[in-house]
């Protein structure tokens, strides 16, 4: 069994609440909106694996270091991982294609800073929007999510509210 933590859009923020709710996770899966490599530098000194793909405001050093998409597998889930993807139903043609192509179990992408999670009929895949973990966007409450990966069983899956914005 692997724990997961997922989070997004941190904008170069990254506190202890953050690092408190991850130290214990086997891998991290960074959705996007780095911000700077300060933030992937910490999360990379935790004992988990990290995974992480750029996003709209990351500069060309995080890009150098990571990719627009991820796709891999953890246990017996296949998962896919980009920012910028929309919502189930409103996908745009490159992540229709990176879906179709890979067909994961789970599809992660951050970006609207909305936490969202929904099973997708269309692909039979659950979508996992973790918000935002980071104070700068207009949400209201900062939010990461963790998840458990037992072969291919997806269980306890949660969101963790990480205070105010």
């Amino acid at each position: 069994m692997k724990q997961i933590g997922i989070l997004s859009d941190t904008h170069s923020y990254l506190d202890e609440r953050i690092i408190e709710h991850l130290k214990d996770c086997d891998e991290i899966w960074h959705a996007g909106d780095i911000g700077n490599a300060d933030v992937t530098d910490r999360l990379g000194q935790l004992p988990a694996k990290l995974r992480a793909v750029y996003g709209n405001i990351d500069d060309g050093e995080i890009r150098k270091e990571f990719d627009l998409n991820e796709a891999f597998q953890v246990e017996g889930v296949k998962i896919l991982m980009t920012h910028i993807a929309g919502r189930p139903g409103r996908y745009p043609p490159r992540v229709r294609e990176q879906v179709k192509l890979f067909k994961p179990k789970i599809f992660v992408c951050g970006h609207s800073h909305i936490c969202l999670v929904q099973h997708n009929k269309e692909f039979n895949l659950i979508h996992i929007n973790p918000g935002a973990a980071g104070k700068h966007g207009f949400h209201k409450k900062r939010t990461l999510i963790k998840l458990d990966i037992d072969g291919i069983k997806l269980d306890n899956l949660r969101i963790v509210e990480l205070g105010n914005r």
